[in-house]
């Protein structure tokens, strides 16, 4: 029997929050366990007063929650992302409208994917089902922000230097990624020294692996 993925969303609309209720309650495999206007009431806050608030039942995070990039109380969407990512809940952000500039400081704060409102549910649930096996939620309003990201925080990779830290981040050894390019083990290093030297340029510090596979993440390096 598949696992049931869990859901919460964070909105301040309350006919969208009617929609998905009726939408997600059609999927079998998916379970809507709470809604919330903002992300204190969804954490259980003192002041929270939904049913599920799962910071004060002592309730399990969601697999996943759905938070609209811009609510009501004036709180910072990146501030959501990182206090909702601090649960082990993934993140998938949801707008009415493919803002760039927003698309790419919710990715950078640690959001695993960006979808506009018009979508249908078909892509909806593909993404939330993407997100939940551990790959990004991969949207065209995503991939154009990515594609035309021209911020400084955003290093620009030669295609060599970007071969070798895919490569090497997707958990490849270094003499792997080197063998699979063609070229020397040596040259291969020379190569993601340069990728740590440009994030280290561009104010994001990277040294390990692990720092590798995250800015991958961070700026959809493999389209997913």
């Amino acid at each position: 029997m598949a696992r049931v993925i869990t859901v919460s969303v964070v909105d301040d609309d309350r006919m969208l929050l009617d929609g998905l209720r009726a939408w997600l309650g059609g999927v079998p495999e998916l379970r809507l366990v709470a809604t919330a206007a903002t992300v204190g009431e969804l954490l259980g806050a003192p002041d929270a007063h939904l049913p599920y608030g799962f910071g004060a039942t002592g309730c399990s995070p969601p697999d996943i929650v759905l938070l609209d990039l811009v609510l009501r109380d004036g709180s910072d969407p990146a501030d959501n992302i990182r206090r909702l990512l601090r649960t082990g809940s993934r993140v998938l952000m949801i707008s009415t409208v493919p803002d760039r500039s927003r698309i790419i400081e919710a990715i950078r704060a640690g959001a695993d994917g960006y979808l506009t409102k018009d979508h249908d549910l078909p892509t909806l649930v593909a993404a939330i089902k993407d997100l939940a096996s551990g790959r990004g939620a991969l949207s065209a309003e995503l991939a154009f922000a990515c594609a035309f990201d021209d911020s400084p925080a955003r290093p620009r990779l030669s295609p060599r230097e970007r071969q070798i830290l895919l490569d090497y981040a997707s958990g490849l050894t270094l003499k792997s990624a080197a063998r699979r390019a063609g070229i020397t083990v040596h040259t291969a290093k020379d190569y993601l020294d340069r990728v740590k030297a440009k994030y280290q340029q561009a104010g994001r510090p990277t040294y390990t692996k692990l720092d590798l596979a995250q800015r991958v993440r961070e700026d959809s390096l493999d389209g997913g």
